[in-house]
């Protein structure tokens, strides 16, 4: 319903901003990510996420895109739900999540408050494959060329040869940075000489 809500940052605190704006003030719940990119600005415009609950209708506001996408794909884990996804959001950079998770690391994410073993093996489960896609930074991943295929197909073969899948990826995505339109098979080659 609402892309991004843009105006002048009437009250920022680590947990919300209210940002007004033409005489309206809109209550957004924010992550310490987007409060440290907003805490000293006059203006912000803050990407939105709306929920409508049964008991309430809540604001999520993120300063940039790929915040917010993470956001979305952590609520869409079961079990997750907003204020658990933005504590996990708050505790780590949208970089250092995708890195957390692309190594399957689920001891370093369970040190989030509130969040289990389980609940934090269930999110690299259902997200692993899906962040390959997604842009940090403005950069997009090597899965994001005409060749994504290649990146997939290669590390289910390294995944399926017994490698764990976050020493295995940074081999695959080394290899393709390289060379760029090499094959699967090829890819694969290159990396089993890394690992």
């Amino acid at each position: 319903m609402y892309e991004y809500i843009q105006g002048t940052v009437a009250e920022v605190a680590p947990a919300y901003a209210v940002i007004d704006v033409g005489g309206v003030g809109y209550y957004l719940h924010i992550s310490l990510e987007t409060y440290t990119a907003i805490e000293h600005a006059a203006q912000a415009k803050l990407f939105v996420h709306y929920v409508v609950r049964e008991d309430a209708q809540l604001l999520y506001g993120f300063s940039t895109k790929v915040e917010r996408e993470l956001f979305r794909l952590l609520i869409s884990v079961s079990g997750v739900g907003g204020n658990t996804a933005r504590m996990i959001l708050s505790t780590y950079s949208p970089r250092e999540l995708q890195g957390i998770i692309s190594a399957g690391n689920a001891v370093l994410l369970k040190n989030v408050k509130g969040l289990g073993l389980k609940t934090a093996q269930k999110i690299i489960v259902e997200l692993s494959g899906k962040l390959m896609t997604l842009a940090v930074d403005g950069e997009s991943q090597p899965a994001a060329t005409p060749d994504g295929g290649v990146v997939d197909e290669a590390l289910e073969a390294l995944v399926m040869l017994g490698f764990a899948r976050g020493v295995a990826e940074k081999a695959v995505r080394a290899v393709v940075r390289e060379s760029p339109s090499a094959p699967v098979e090829e890819v694969v080659r290159m990396a089993l000489k890394r690992l």
